[in-house]
């Protein structure tokens, strides 16, 4: 297995890995809203937050010299369905390939987020 550990996304809050190379296929933990460099909430709706949510994502993705063509599954949570088409919009700017995705609702993420984001890229 082979690890990531970028200072362009934010650093894991947990005993987790930003993401883990394994079976050909990068496994990224749930990215959220938060700035790598301050580790504060970016975005005050779910327009914002989801943007840097992408944002920390794409960040993975090209520390593994992959982009978000080579993701194939998501899993995502948003704390409000009535937030869905927001989120809707910005994940289509970011994932045009449509990859392969669940989005569920949940009662609460860390430190009160709005979305959270989980990838599944085929690794090079």
């Amino acid at each position: 297995m082979k690890y990531t550990n970028t200072d362009k996304a934010p650093a894991a809050i947990g005993p987790y890995s930003q993401a883990v190379t394994a079976g050909g296929f990068l496994f990224i933990s749930g990215q959220t809203p938060f700035s790598p460099e301050t580790g504060e909430t970016i975005g005050t709706d779910v327009a914002g937050q989801a943007e840097q949510a992408c944002k920390n994502i794409g960040e993975i993705l090209k520390a593994n010299d992959l982009t978000f063509e080579d993701v194939v599954k998501t899993t995502c949570f948003i704390t409000d369905m009535a937030d869905f088409g927001a989120f809707n919009e910005v994940y289509a700017k970011y994932f045009v390939s449509k990859p392969a995705r669940s989005c569920v609702a949940v009662k609460e993420l860390p430190k009160s987020i709005l979305c959270e984001i989980e990838v599944i890229a085929a690794a090079k």
